[in-house]
């Protein structure tokens, strides 16, 4: 007899919004329709389970406004041009950087670790690694004083 595997955890709420924006991000990149279209997609679609409806619109929204900003704090980070960044490790970055600039509520190490797991999931195999170095390196510009306090 095998054992029965235990359930995996639910995913947050939060994580489950974070998931949706970067497809949201991704898509908008690719296809350039607006960030009003593309949430209103997103919150009609019922088969997507439940999520932070609220962070979510942040989130997307928040992003792609400012997405000519974020583009430009990433930058010094990176080891190559933003246009030449993969989508989703634009539209990771692009939202980590969005939580790091705007939402000093959640801890530093907090958002690095969720835009981690979004490339884990959907970028390629180490991906990963270079978000979380970008973002490590963000961290400590934007959120200085916290980064020091750990």
């Amino acid at each position: 007899m095998s054992e029965a595997k235990p359930a995996s955890p639910a995913k947050s709420l939060r994580h489950r919004a974070r998931e949706l924006a970067m497809q949201g991000v991704y898509e908008w990149r690719l296809s350039g329709k607006s960030a009003r279209l593309i949430e209103n997609v997103t919150r009609e679609e019922k088969s997507l389970g439940r999520y932070d409806t609220e962070f979510f619109g942040q989130l997307l929204n928040g992003a792609i406004a400012e997405q000519e900003a974020l583009s430009e704090l990433i930058a010094p980070h990176l080891d190559r041009t933003v246009k030449e960044l993969s989508p989703v490790e634009f539209s990771v970055l692009l939202l980590g950087a969005y939580e790091l600039a705007h939402h000093p509520e959640i801890p530093y190490r907090v958002v690095i670790n969720e835009a981690v797991e979004l490339a884990k999931t959907f970028g390629g195999s180490d991906g990963h690694k270079f978000v979380n170095g970008v973002l490590d390196k963000l961290a400590a510009q934007v959120r200085a004083a916290e980064v020091k306090a750990k």
